[in-house]
C-alpha cells in the first residue's frame, strides 16, 4: 500500500475516533446522539435561512448595479463584491452545517441498530427496528433536500462572481451594459434557490419535530 494511501487512510481513522470521543464526551453530561443531531438540524436551518436573505441582499445589489446612474463606480464595485463574498460565506456555511448533520446522523443510526439487536423481546425490537427505518427514511428525504438547495448556490456564485471581475476590470457604464442581460439569469436562479430551500427549510421544520416528538 502507497504511503499516501496509508495517511489518508490514518486521518479518517482519526477523524472517526474524535468523532467518537466528542460524543462519548458529551453522553456524559445528558448530550446524547438525538440531542445533537436535534441542535445540528435547527443550526443548519438558521443557516439556510441565512443564506436565502444573503442572495436576496445580493440580487438587490445586482439590480442597484444595472440601473446605476451616475455617481461612484468603485463604490458599486465595493459593494457588488462585499456582496458576492458573504454569499460565498453563506454558502460555506450550509455546507459545513449540512456535513455536521450527515457525522452525528451516521453515529446515532449505527448506534440505534446496535441497541435493536440488545432487545429479548422481539416486539421491542420490531417496534424499534420500524421507528428507526421511519426516522431513516425521513432523514434521507430532508439531506437530500438540502444538497438539492446546496447545489443551486454553485450557478449563482458562479454568475456574481463573474459579475464582481467584470465590473473590477470594467469600470464604466458600457459594463453595466453588459451586466444587464446577466441580471435576468441571475433571477431566475435565485428564485429557483430560494424555491429550493423553502422546501429544505420546512421538511428541516419537520424532521425537527419528529425528533422533538420521539424524545
Amino acid at each position: 500500500m502507497k504511503t499516501q494511501h496509508i495517511f489518508v487512510i490514518l486521518f479518517v481513522l482519526s477523524l472517526s475516533a474524535c468523532q467518537s470521543a466528542y460524543y462519548s464526551a458529551m453522553e456524559t453530561v445528558g448530550q446524547h446522539k438525538r440531542d445533537i443531531m436535534l441542535d445540528r438540524v435547527e443550526n443548519a436551518q438558521d443557516a439556510q435561512k441565512d443564506a436565502q436573505q444573503q442572495f436576496k441582499s445580493a440580487l438587490e445589489q445586482l439590480s442597484e448595479l444595472i440601473t446605476y446612474d451616475g455617481g461612484d463606480l468603485a463604490e458599486q464595485y465595493e459593494a457588488t463584491k462585499e456582496q458576492y463574498d458573504a454569499s460565498k460565506e453563506a454558502s460555506e456555511e450550509v455546507a459545513q452545517r449540512i456535513t455536521s448533520i450527515e457525522d452525528v446522523a451516521e453515529a446515532l443510526f449505527d448506534e440505534w441498530q446496535d441497541e435493536i439487536e440488545q432487545y429479548s423481546s422481539n416486539s421491542l425490537r420490531r417496534q424499534s427496528q420500524s421507528k428507526l427505518k421511519d426516522t431513516q427514511r425521513k432523514y434521507r428525504s430532508l439531506i437530500k433536500s438540502m444538497h438539492r438547495a446546496q447545489d443551486k448556490m454553485s450557478p449563482v456564485l458562479a454568475a456574481l462572481k463573474d459579475n464582481t471581475l467584470y465590473l473590477k476590470h470594467n469600470l464604466n457604464a458600457r459594463a453595466i451594459g453588459a451586466l444587464q442581460g446577466e441580471y435576468k439569469s441571475i433571477k431566475r436562479d435565485v428564485e429557483v434557490l430560494i424555491k429550493e430551500m423553502n422546501v429544505a427549510i420546512n421538511q428541516s421544520e419537520e424532521f425537527i419535530e419528529l425528533l422533538q416528538v420521539e424524545q
